[in-house]
């Protein structure tokens, strides 16, 4: 298992706010949970209001891309932009802080290690 931590969470909304500080979105959306955490720090970071839901000319912000169950509802939603703090799969569409090879399990800083197997079988169970 990879744990991840606040350091690397503080250098990948940097990042993504470097990214998208001169566009114009009209709010930032996380998917729950991991997303939401993202879409937080950047709806301070960029000055634009947390939305409830995805819609046109947003920031659509996500943990992990790993299987693309979670994010491929939402690829064609026109004036958005996704991206996401690690990639299992190489980017085409969206846009990745770190894109991975492996099929590690990644632990994200505001997740318990001490859950992390359950966490993991309930994701694969929940997807299959």
């Amino acid at each position: 298992m990879n744990k991840l931590n606040w350091v690397e969470f503080d250098e990948c909304t940097y990042s993504i706010y470097k990214k998208c500080k001169n566009k114009r979105f009209e709010g930032v959306y996380g998917f729950p949970r991991g997303g939401l955490c993202l879409a937080v720090a950047l709806s301070h970071l960029l000055g634009l209001p947390l939305l409830d839901q995805p819609r046109k000319n947003s920031l659509i912000v996500d943990d992990i891309y790993d299987t693309g169950h979670t994010l491929e509802k939402i690829k064609n939603i026109k004036g958005s932009e996704t991206h996401v703090w690690i990639s299992k799969k190489q980017p085409t569409w969206w846009n990745s802080y770190k894109y991975i090879k492996d099929n590690e399990w990644i632990v994200f800083p505001w997740e318990s290690l001490n859950s992390a197997d359950k966490d993991r079988d309930l994701y694969y169970k929940s997807r299959s």
